[in-house]
């Protein structure tokens, strides 16, 4: 093993976004479609496994909806390199991370930026880099930032957590410090997770991947691995009390939830809820309901297949002890960041919004009871890569790009 033990689809046909003035865009007018009409779901394409039957109505393909509010799209940055995580300052600037291993603050509206460094050496190659930020709940009394990134060591290089000190210059992360390693590591370049959440306890969720290469696929269900976990941890890296594994045998204590693939959404909703967006094979894009002690299947249980064709575990679907996704998709979406909407726009209140990757667009969902009532395409006209979802601190949602471009997504 070379692991180390130690260690074209078409515009959603009935939203009939239009654009107006460049980077405008309002929804279609009222009489064009009556608001108790049913409107199809926005995806036309068909399934990589159209045997493999959902586990509940409403599972995949939920109806269709449209924003009756209108609303504008501005590109307020275009030079960002290759952008990979991003959240608000306090005073509404960015923090941006970068691949290659540094920071960028960027001004609310976009024009100004400014490089801080001091962070730790990345392995940058394929998925890896500097990946997800984070401000800690005390930031304003005590100016820390927690990130995740690659890290290269001897081996090849894992998931880790630092955390360091945001210098009164904002120059610099002074006093970087590493909290917490995901091995074992491993020779590779994929599936690294990586996304970062603070729960309402002040601890910190962790989402890791489990590395996809077959070899390592089997960790995710290991649980005494660290791979392909959603992980709870206090703010120097131990196990969170009341963590649902510990003083276990055979579990680590820092383990939440197991049996992902590469989670690389996370998002809190209003309840304190945990959502996940994970990255499916091809086809089997799941946004899950984290729950503390629960499995989440892979690699015994998917809705998608490998890049072959083969199923995988002869198309096992369902299993008992495993939670079944609260939705999927099929073909990918390729999902990435997430975030809950509080902003301007009422009709999108505690909507989620997913950024998309191959998908190239941001994909907004409604949530009721826990169930997927509702899903929209969003910025399909504009064919980007979307790496990461910000609900902004001034009521609007932003948007990054693996371009290099952030969007802003305001109330018209």
């Amino acid at each position: 093993m070379k692991y180390n033990s130690l260690k074209n689809i078409p515009l959603l046909g009935f939203i009939f976004l239009v654009s107006c003035g460049g980077n405008s865009q309002t929804s279609n007018s009222p009489q064009e479609i009556n608001a108790t009409d049913p409107i199809s779901n926005p995806e036309t394409a068909d399934k990589h496994s159209p045997e493999y039957q959902s586990a509940f109505v409403g599972q995949t393909r939920a109806k269709g909806i449209k924003t009756s509010t209108p609303y504008v799209v501005e590109e307020i940055n275009s030079d960002l390199g290759k952008p990979w995580g991003i959240t608000n300052l306090p005073d509404g600037r960015f923090l941006i991370t970068e691949k290659s291993g540094f920071m960028q603050i960027v001004s609310a509206d976009g024009k100004m930026k400014m490089k801080v460094e001091g962070l730790p050496k990345v392995d940058a190659k394929g998925q890896g880099g500097l990946l997800d930020v984070i401000l800690d709940p005390d930031f304003a009394t005590n100016r820390m930032i927690f990130y995740t990134y690659s890290e290269p060591v001897n081996g090849g290089n894992h998931t880790a957590v630092g955390k360091g000190k945001l210098s009164a210059d904002e120059k610099m992360i002074e006093n970087p410090q590493v909290i917490f390693r995901a091995t074992p590591t491993y020779d590779g370049k994929l599936h690294y997770g990586s996304r970062l959440v603070f729960a309402p306890d002040g601890n910190l969720f962790v989402s890791t991947g489990e590395r996809s290469d077959m070899e390592t696929r089997p960790l995710a269900q290991n649980t005494m691995a660290y791979l392909g976990k959603v992980l709870k941890i206090t703010k120097d890296g131990k196990p969170a009390p009341g963590n649902p594994f510990i003083g276990q045998a055979k579990y680590q204590p820092e383990i939440y939830s197991y049996g992902l693939r590469n989670p690389q959404g996370f998002a809190m909703d209003e309840k304190g809820q945990l959502w996940d967006g994970e990255m499916g094979p091809k086809g089997g894009d799941e946004l899950n309901l984290i729950q503390p002690g629960k499995n989440y299947g892979w690699g015994d249980v998917t809705y998608g297949i490998e890049y072959s064709g083969k199923k995988i575990n002869e198309g096992t679907t369902k299993k008992e002890g495993t939670e079944q996704p609260v939705y999927y998709w099929d073909p990918s979406i390729s999902m990435s960041g997430m975030t809950f909407y509080t902003g301007n726009i009422p009709e999108w209140k505690n909507n989620l919004f997913l950024g998309c990757l191959s998908g190239e667009k941001i994909i907004r969902l409604t949530i009721e009871n826990n169930k997927v009532t509702g899903e929209e395409w969003l910025l399909v006209d504009k064919k980007e890569r979307i790496r990461d979802v910000l609900d902004g601190k001034d009521g609007n949602l932003y948007a990054i790009t693996d371009s290099g471009k952030l969007f802003k997504i305001s109330k018209k």
